[in-house]
């Protein structure tokens, strides 16, 4: 699994400005919008269930299109989670997140968090691109694309 890090050294200045690069360039050719939320620790419920409830809690749901996508991550709990909207989810199914999720796993293994972050956020970026492609004159950033972080 991946290592045990203090919360507030989750990601050094340049790998947090690498997942937020892979945000912006992953948005900036779909209307489909993707946000990263880090925290220490799960000790609510199943992952996929608390990413749904920071989903909701962020507000997600109101992109124009339900295109909007989440990755979520406990580290010390060593759990992740995708979450998408509707109106990906029903273009996409769940082999195509179960996919996500394992290619984000693999990385993770080999010690690298944050490039499995800015790798599946690249993958749910190509995959937005092509199901929900930019229209520059309706398209805008609906979410912030800064990583959450959460306790």
């Amino acid at each position: 699994m991946f290592s045990l890090i203090q919360k507030k050294e989750f990601f050094t200045a340049a790998e947090k400005e690498q997942i937020v690069d892979a945000i912006r360039a992953a948005e900036k050719e779909t209307s489909g919008e993707v946000r990263v939320y880090v925290e220490s620790k799960n000790a609510y419920m199943d992952a996929i269930d608390r990413a749904a409830e920071i989903f909701f809690k962020l507000k997600m749901q109101d992109t124009d299109h339900r295109n909007a996508v989440l990755l979520y991550v406990a580290m010390k709990h060593h759990e992740l989670a995708l979450f998408a909207d509707e109106g990906i989810y029903q273009k996409t199914g769940a082999e195509y997140w179960n996919n996500a999720v394992k290619n984000m796993i693999e990385k993770f293994s080999k010690d690298d968090i944050p490039g499995g972050i800015g790798e599946c956020v690249r993958q749910i970026g190509q995959t937005l691109k092509e199901k929900f492609p930019y229209i520059p004159t309706e398209d805008k950033n609906e979410l912030p694309d800064e990583i959450v972080f959460g306790n």
